[in-house]
Parts: structure tokens; sequence; C-alpha cells
């Protein structure tokens, strides 16, 4: 059983991400995951679904996060 949670975070704090061709280095991953979040709440369309691609990569835990499918 686990009793610290940030054994199951990432060892690395920060994350890269890719949104619309803009490359992005964020130094807290927390905070990356919170921006990604609002961004899909508060967008519609296309916009929203490459913030939704990028936030679930984020709580699966990359260090590199792109809304490009591969």
């Amino acid at each position: 059983m686990l009793y610290y949670p940030e054994l199951a975070m990432p060892r690395s704090r920060t994350v890269t991400t890719v949104c619309n061709g803009k490359r992005e280095v964020w130094t807290d991953y927390e905070e990356a995951k919170a921006y990604f979040l609002e961004l899909m709440m508060t967008t519609e369309g296309e916009e929203r679904e490459r913030a939704e691609c990028i936030y679930i990569q984020l709580i699966h835990g990359l260090s590199e996060c792109s809304d490009v499918e591969e």
C-alpha cells in the first residue's frame, strides 16, 4: 500500500506540451494539468478536443504530451 501520494506521480515535475503547434515546457506538473483542465472546460469544438487530449495524457503521467494523434 502506498502511503505517499507522490510515489504515484512522475519523478520529474516538468512536462512538455504541444498544443496547436505551440510547444511549451512547464516546470510545475500540477499547473499544466490545471491549465488544460480550465481550457477544456471553457472552450468548444476543436480547441476543446485538443485540450482534452493533452489533459488525458497529463492524467496518465506522461512527460511529453501532444494533441497530435499518432
